[in-house]
Parts: structure tokens; C-alpha cells; sequence
């Protein structure tokens, strides 16, 4: 069985505070499925395990949450496969109400009215399905699993939702998107989001999809309590390395993360990860 959660990522990847937003960014390459994983592990796999929080060690101890997962780029197989070598069963967790997942990639472009009259669907496995790229969709759907959650602790991982913005053109804005996020983290004890940070689409800022990506990442790391951005080495690729890990406070830090790292990782080809400083 691959390695669970890495050591040094132990204290990052508890029960988030009350309301917070942690966003986890990418680049190609360098993707945050891995650390999404382990989010899950940690969330779903070890009960007790309570807020990393230097001023508030013991405020959340022992509480049992649930995980609604909304991914844009995989599809279930995916995550319950990479899961299941951590030994974590997502199809047990979704019939004991813990665990939900969306579906946003299968079916977006299967032409839904946007009326919401189809949002009910679920594919083979039981699991929601997003039909559009609409934003009323993605309320509507994520609100239906979110009611069936019973714990009072859930917390809302949305992979790519940045996809949208290119999904739906010059309609979808960051600014719709953003009030969207807020929305449904009022409805949930803290949120999880992962983004697209590659330079072509954040720096140039020539087209308008490159400037509503950039101003989405940037709005979402002044409300972050945490970042955790991945990246290739400046210096290459190497055999036992498969990138860095930047850990950083975000703009509404309240101490998630004592201090600002950067740790190198390595992703083998069973799915084990190693997370290491460097000179290790």
C-alpha cells in the first residue's frame, strides 16, 4: 500500500479552521492530484485529527467530517482508484454519507437547459453529475449533496473550477465565479480549491481568458488561509524528484501554517509520495 500522508505534510492537511479557504495551485506537470488525495486520506481516513493551529490545538479534536468533492478535470475512477492505494474506500464512505463526489468533467457539455431541471442526474456509480457550465447548475448540484452530508463538519473540495471560465467563454467571469465559491462556503466549515498557475495563463494577461484566470487566483489567495503551490524545479526534471512544494500564508492567514517552506516531492508509479527538505 503507498505511503498515507507524508510527515511534513501532516500539520497542513488536518480539519481546516472554521470558514477558511485553502487553494492549492498547479502548473503542467506539476499537478495537485497527489495532494488532493491525501486531503482526502487525512479528512476521511483519521477521525480526531483536529485543526493545525498553533493558537487553537485543541479547539476541534475528535470531530468526524464528511468530504463533497467537485472535480472539473477526473472523473470518480480516478479518485477512487488513487484512494484506494491509500486505503481509503470512497464507495463505502458514500453509502455511510460521508463522502460525495460531482462530477464536473463527464457530461458538462451534453447541452443541459441550465434550468437546473436536470441536476438531479447520477451516473452508474451513483454519483452527481454537473451536465453544464453554468453557474446556477453548480449551486444547485453541489447544495443537493452537501444535504445529504450528516455530519456538521464538511468540507467542500472543488478541483479546477477555473475550468469554467474557459468552459463556458466570454459569459463566465472570475468575479461570477468568486460570488459562486462564496456562496457555497457558507454553507460548509472550510473549503478546499485547486487552480491553474501556469504562466501562459496568468502572466501575460493579453486575452481576456488570461486576465479572468489571473484575477480569480489572485482573488482567492487574498482570501486563503493557506497556500500550497506546486511547481517543477528550476532546474530541470530529476530522476527522485518530481517537483516543489511551496507552502505560504495567504491573505487571511490566521496561523494554519507557522512558518513559510518550500519541500521537494517525489510521486512514484504506485502512487506513493515522498516529501522531503531539501539536502535529504
Amino acid at each position: 500500500m503507498a505511503m498515507r500522508i507524508p510527515p511534513l505534510l501532516e500539520p497542513y492537511l488536518r480539519l481546516p479552521p472554521e470558514s477558511s479557504l485553502i487553494v492549492l495551485t498547479h502548473v503542467l506537470g506539476a499537478s495537485t492530484n497527489w495532494l488532493v488525495q491525501r486531503y482526502l486520506c487525512s479528512l476521511l481516513g483519521n477521525p480526531g485529527r483536529g485543526v493545525a493551529n498553533e493558537n487553537d490545538q485543541h479547539a476541534t479534536a475528535d470531530k468526524e467530517c464528511s468530504v463533497v468533492l467537485v472535480s472539473f478535470m477526473r472523473d470518480y475512477g480516478f479518485w477512487k482508484e488513487g484512494a484506494g492505494r491509500l486505503g481509503l474506500d470512497l464507495d463505502a464512505l458514500s453509502q455511510k454519507r460521508r463522502f460525495s463526489f460531482v462530477d464536473g468533467l463527464s457530461q458538462l457539455f451534453t447541452g443541459a437547459s441550465g434550468d437546473g431541471s436536470r441536476a438531479k442526474s447520477r451516473d452508474a456509480s451513483g454519483q452527481r453529475v454537473l451536465q453544464s457550465s453554468t453557474l446556477q447548475d453548480l449551486r444547485s448540484v453541489v447544495s443537493q449533496a452537501l444535504a445529504e452530508r450528516t455530519t456538521r463538519d464538511v468540507v467542500l473540495i472543488l478541483d479546477n473550477p477555473d475550468l469554467l471560465l474557459s468552459a463556458a467563454g466570454s459569459e463566465m467571469t472570475a468575479q461570477a465565479v468568486r460570488e459562486t465559491l462564496l456562496d457555497l462556503r457558507e454553507t460548509v466549515s472550510s473549503t478546499i480549491v485547486t487552480l491553474a498557475v501556469d504562466e501562459p495563463l496568468v502572466s501575460a494577461q493579453t486575452t481576456s481568458l488570461e486576465k479572468e484566470q489571473a484575477s480569480l487566483v489572485l482573488s482567492l489567495a487574498h482570501e486563503a488561509e493557506l497556500l500550497l503551490s506546486l511547481r517543477l524545479l528550476d532546474t530541470g526534471t530529476a530522476r527522485d524528484v518530481s517537483g516543489v512544494l511551496r507552502v505560504t500564508h495567504g491573505g487571511a492567514s490566521t496561523g494554519l501554517a507557522s512558518e513559510e517552506r518550500e519541500l521537494l516531492y517525489f510521486v512514484g508509479g504506485d502512487g506513493g509520495t515522498r516529501v522531503f527538505e531539501r539536502g535529504q
